[in-house]
């Protein structure tokens, strides 16, 4: 299964709802059902929001495969130089079925 190779590595996951899930993948199956443990929900506002972005703390965390678009390795360095409450950004939207 390819997703073995992410496993105990950081990742970031992009649901079909438009979230965005970082964390460290420790599980997976032939569903694409994902665990993540020290999982963050990171959460982008727009420029023009007065609200800042934010990141919330979800601990362990399961992801139903049918909800997963993208799974993918986080640079661990690049993430680490940005400070996310700063960042902005359009809204990622959800997939149509």
């Amino acid at each position: 299964m390819a997703m073995n190779a992410y496993m105990n590595k950081k990742v970031v996951v992009l649901t079909t709802d438009g979230r965005t899930l970082v964390g460290t993948l420790i599980s997976t199956d032939q569903s694409t059902n994902l665990v993540l443990s020290e999982c963050y929900e990171r959460v982008i506002r727009p420029e023009e929001d007065p609200i800042p972005s934010s990141q919330t703390y979800m601990g362990v965390y399961m992801i139903r495969g049918d909800t997963v678009a993208v799974c993918g390795l986080m640079d661990v360095e690049l993430d680490a130089s940005i400070t996310w409450e700063n960042v902005r950004g359009e809204v990622i939207g959800s997939t149509k079925h």
